[in-house]
C-alpha cells in the first residue's frame, strides 16, 4: 500500500517515522524518517516483516485487544546494520475495504530524550551531592532553588529560603557589591573566583568564595543567577597562619611570577628594602635586586596528583648544588647592600612562582673581614715573633761564635798545656793537678760546643746514617749512667732508610733528651725509645706545620714523668729556660736538640701532660745513599811526623807556641806564622807538606790563604783549626767533603790524628 497525492506528501515529511504494515506483519509503507532511522538507503524497508525493526513486536497483543491507540511504548528498535537503540512506539489500528487490517506506528528516536535525562539526572545528582553552596536567583534576587551543601554552609532549610531575598545572608555592607554582580549577569558576563562574606543561621560571619554565572532558559535567556559558593574560613586562617610564619621569618620572602613581578612578600622584605607592602607587590624584581635570581636550587610540585612535598633538584652535571649566591640588593633610596640569596621554583596552578629567599650579609662580611684583619694581624704576630727568635739566635750566635773563638783558644791552651804536664809529670800531685784542669778544660769545650749546636753555629759532617745504629750504641751507655730507678726500653723497626745527618750530633740528642726524661722521673719510671719510617702526606700534622710532605724517619722519646704544661711547652726550646733548680741545669739542652734537628731538616714535636708523661717525636728527611763503613783509627804510634813539614799559621801566640811544641814532640818540622803575609812568604822559601791554618785571622782570612798556597804549590794539603768555622768555611753550616777541620780545642792526639790523616788522605 503506497500513499500519493498530498496525503502521501504529508507522510513522508513527517518529524517522526511512520511504518504501516499488515496484521501478519508485513510492511506495506515507511516514510523517509523511518527509512533514516533504520539506515535503510540502500535497501527499502517494505516487504520486510515489522519484527525485523522491533524485536519485542508488540502487534501481537495489541491486535488481540480492545485495538486502543497504544501511545508511547518505551522499546529497543534494530537498524538494518544491527545496532539496537531506545525508540518510542504508538500503534493504532485500522481496517481497509478489502477486509484486510492494517496497523500504523509511529516510532520516535528516544537517544537523544534519554540521553538528556540522564544529564538532568547527573546534573541534579551533582547539585545535590556538592560540599559547595549551589544557589539559584531570580533577576530580582529571590531564591529559585537552595541545594544541600546551601544548607550545611548557612545553616537555612531550603523550603525556607526558596522565594525569599537572597540578601538575608549578605551583610549589610556588602549587599551594593552584589547588587553590582547581579547587574553585570544581567548583561550576559560572569564573575570568577571573588572573595565575599556571607551571614549563617547562627549568627556567624563567614569568609567565601563566589563563581557566579548567568541562568538561561531553553531558549538562552538570562532569566537569574547561579552562584557556588565555597567556605574559605579555614583557608584564610591557614593563609593567615602561613603569612604569619613568613613575617615571624629572620629572612626576607619573595614570591616572583614569571612575569618578574613580586606576588608575595614578607616582613622581614619590608624592612630589608624600606618599602610597604602595598609597594612591593607587583613591583618589578629587577628594581631590588639588579643582578637578577640565582639557578633554582629546588623544584616544588603543587596541584594535580602532587603535593608540596613533592620536589626535585635539577642536576648540575655532577657539581655540588650551590644553594646561595651573593648578590647586589637596592633600597629604597638606592643604598646597596651585599645579600645572599637563595631560590626554589614553586609550580602551581596558576604558573612557575620563584620563592627566594634575601638575606642581609652585610653584618657576616663585616665579621669575616674583621675575622681576616684578626688573623692577619695574629699571623703577623706569629711572623714577627718568629723574627724576634730568629733575631735572637742571631745575635746569640754571632755571640757565641765571637766568645767561642777567643775561649776555645783559651781552652786548647789549658787543656795541653795540662796534658803537658801529666805526661811529664806523671804519678806526681802536680799531674793529678793538671789532671783537673784538663778535665774542666774538656767541659767548658763541651758547653762552647752546646753552645754552637743551639745558635746552629757548630761545623757539622753529615753522611747517610743508620739511626738504628745510633740509638743502639746510644742505648748501651745509657744502661750503664740513667740507673737503675729508670726502666729502658728501645724498639727498632728493620729496615730504616737512612738520614743525613752528623752521627756524633744524633747521639747528643739522644742523651739530652734521655736525661731530660730521667730527670722528670726522680721516683723511677719507664723510658721509651723507638724508631719507624713515616710517610708525610698533605694532610699529615708535620705537613700542616710547614714540613713538606715525603719520606721521613721518627726518632720518639717518651717518659713517663710529671709532664709539662702548656706554658712550659711553649718555652721549653728556649735558649736558659729550664724548669729545674739553681745550678742544675744550663737550660741549652732542649735547645740544643732542636737546634741539631732543625739544622738537619728535620722537625720536633712535644707532646705532654702533666702527672703523664712526655713525648719528643722527630721526623727526619730520609736519604737515598746507603750509610758508609767506618774504618778503625790506626794506634798511637803509627802518628808519628817522621820530619813531615808543617806550617802552622795561628794569630793567638799562647796557641801557636803549644801547637808547634805538640807537633815537634810528634816528630813533626814545623814553621809558625802569626798571619797570612809571614806565611806566604815561608812558604815561598821552605817546601811545605801540609798547611795548617787558623781559620778567622785579621788581614786574611785562612781560606784566602790556603787559595793563595794552593795556587802556587798545588800539593800541599790543608788542614784548618777553629772554633768557629762554620761562616766562613761551610755551605747552610755542612762541611763541604774537600774541606778538613780540626775543631778548637783539641788535644794533642787529636791534633796528630789530624795531620796524619791529612797526609795520608788520597788526592
Amino acid at each position: 500500500m503506497e500513499s500519493t497525492g498530498i496525503p502521501g506528501l504529508l507522510i513522508d515529511t513527517a518529524p517522526d517515522a511512520i511504518i504501516v504494515s499488515r496484521s501478519d506483519g508485513t510492511i506495506t509503507m515507511a516514510n523517509r524518517r523511518a527509512r533514516d532511522m533504520f539506515r535503510s538507503a540502500t535497501e527499502p524497508l517494505v516487504g520486510r516483516t515489522f519484527d525485523e525493526l522491533i524485536p519485542e513486536d508488540p502487534r501481537r497483543s495489541y491486535l488481540c485487544g480492545d485495538l486502543l491507540p497504544l501511545r508511547r511504548l518505551p522499546l529497543r528498535g534494530r537498524r538494518l546494520d544491527g545496532s539496537v537503540f531506545p525508540v518510542e512506539v504508538s500503534l493504532s489500528a485500522v481496517d481497509a475495504p478489502d477486509g484486510e487490517r492494517y496497523v500504523t506506528a509511529v516510532l520516535r528516536d528516544d537517544t537523544v530524550q534519554q540521553e538528556a535525562a540522564r544529564t538532568r539526572s547527573l546534573l541534579a545528582s551533582i547539585v545535590q551531592s556538592s560540599h559547595d553552596a549551589i544557589v539559584t536567583t531570580d533577576l530580582d534576587g529571590r531564591v529559585l532553588s537552595w541545594n544541600p551543601g546551601a544548607e550545611a554552609l548557612y545553616g537555612h532549610r531550603a523550603a525556607d529560603m526558596i522565594g525569599k531575598p537572597i540578601d538575608e545572608i549578605i551583610p549589610a555592607d556588602r549587599q551594593a557589591d552584589e547588587e553590582q554582580v547581579r547587574l553585570l549577569i544581567r548583561l550576559g558576563g560572569r564573575v570568577d573566583r571573588y572573595r565575599s562574606v556571607r551571614h549563617t543561621a547562627r549568627n556567624e560571619t563567614i569568609a567565601v568564595s563566589a563563581l557566579v554565572s548567568p541562568l538561561v532558559d531553553e531558549h538562552g535567556t538570562v532569566i537569574g543567577t547561579t552562584s557556588i559558593t565555597r567556605d574559605i574560613s579555614d583557608r584564610e586562617r591557614a593563609e593567615a597562619r602561613v603569612q604569619a610564619i613568613l613575617d615571624a621569618a629572620p629572612d626576607a620572602v619573595l614570591g616572583v611570577a614569571e612575569s618578574g613581578e613580586m606576588v608575595l612578600v614578607n616582613a622581614e622584605a619590608e624592612h630589608l628594602f624600606g618599602y610597604p607592602r602595598h609597594d612591593l607587590l607587583h613591583m618589578p624584581l629587577s628594581l631590588l635586586l639588579p643582578d637578577g635570581l640565582p639557578v633554582v636550587s629546588a623544584v616544588l610540585r603543587t596541584g594535580e596528583d602532587t603535593t608540596p612535598l613533592d620536589s626535585e633538584r635539577p642536576t648540575t652535571g655532577g657539581e655540588p648544588d650551590q644553594r646561595w649566591a651573593t648578590r647586589r640588593a637596592v633600597r629604597r633610596g638606592g643604598a646597596e647592600i651585599p645579600v645572599d640569596i637563595a631560590c626554589s621554583a614553586l609550580h602551581t596552578d596558576s604558573g612557575v612562582v620563584t620563592v627566594a629567599v634575601v638575606r642581609d650579609v652585610t653584618d657576616r662580611l663585616t665579621a669575616e673581614q674583621e675575622r681576616r684583619r684578626l688573623r692577619e694581624e695574629a699571623e703577623k704576630q706569629r711572623l714577627e715573633t718568629r723574627i724576634q727568635q730568629t733575631q735572637r739566635l742571631e745575635s746569640l750566635g754571632q755571640l757565641a761564635g765571637g766568645i767561642a773563638h777567643d775561649f776555645n783558644n783559651l781552652l786548647a791552651v789549658i787543656l795541653n798545656y795540662a796534658s803537658f804536664i801529666v805526661e811529664d809529670a806523671a804519678g806526681s800531685p802536680p799531674a793529678a793537678d793538671a789532671e783537673q784542669i784538663a778535665r774542666a778544660a774538656r767541659r767548658g769545650s763541651d758547653l762552647t760546643h752546646q753552645l754552637l749546636a743551639f745558635a746552629r753555629r757548630e761545623v757539622i759532617r753529615p753522611r747517610p746514617l743508620n739511626l738504628n745504629s745510633v740509638v743502639t750504641e746510644v742505648h748501651q751507655m745509657l744502661d750503664r749512667s740513667l740507673g737503675e730507678h729508670i726502666a729502658l726500653t728501645v724498639r727498632t723497626t728493620a729496615g730504616l732508610p737512612p738520614v743525613m745527618a752528623d752521627p756524633g750530633q744524633m747521639q747528643q740528642v739522644l742523651v739530652n733528651l734521655a736525661v731530660n726524661g730521667r730527670d722528670a722521673m726522680p721516683t723511677g719510671g719507664r723510658l721509651t725509645i723507638d724508631t719507624a719510617p713515616v710517610q708525610v702526606d698533605t694532610d699529615h700534622v708535620a705537613a700542616r706545620a710547614g714540613l713538606p710532605p715525603g719520606r721521613y724517619v721518627r726518632l720518639r722519646v717518651s717518659d713517663t714523668g710529671t709532664g709539662m704544661p702548656r706554658e712550659v711547652i711553649d718555652k721549653v726550646f728556649e735558649p736558659f729556660f729550664t724548669t729545674k733548680p739553681s745550678g742544675q741545669g744550663t737550660g741549652l739542652g732542649l735547645a740544643t736538640v732542636y737546634g741539631i734537628i732543625t739544622q738537619a731538616g728535620g722537625t720536633v714535636h712535644i707532646y705532654s701532660e702533666p702527672g703523664i708523661g712526655t713525648t719528643f717525636t722527630i721526623l727526619l728527611p730520609a736519604t737515598d745513599s746507603s750509610p758508609n763503613e767506618q774504618t778503625e783509627e790506626e794506634p798511637m804510634a803509627d802518628l808519628a811526623g817522621h820530619g813531615a813539614t808543617v806550617l802552622v799559621v795561628e794569630d793567638e801566640d799562647a796557641l801557636r807556641e803549644v801547637t808547634c811544641r805538640i807537633l815537634r814532640r810528634g816528630g813533626y818540622t814545623v814553621l809558625a806564622a802569626d798571619g797570612g803575609d809571614e806565611a806566604l812568604r815561608l812558604a815561598a822559601e821552605h817546601t811545605v807538606d801540609v798547611l795548617l791554618t787558623d781559620v778567622i785571622m785579621p788581614n786574611m782570612l785562612g781560606k784566602d790563604l790556603a787559595g793563595a798556597v794552593r795556587s802556587r804549590w798545588p800539593d800541599t794539603k790543608v788542614l784548618f783549626m777553629s772554633g768557629y768555622a762554620q761562616p766562613v768555611l761551610t755551605t747552610h753550616g755542612t762541611l763541604s767533603a774537600d774541606v778538613h777541620l780540626l775543631e778548637k780545642p783539641f788535644t794533642g792526639a787529636e791534633l796528630m790524628r789530624a795531620l796524619h790523616d791529612e797526609l795520608h788522605a788520597k788526592p
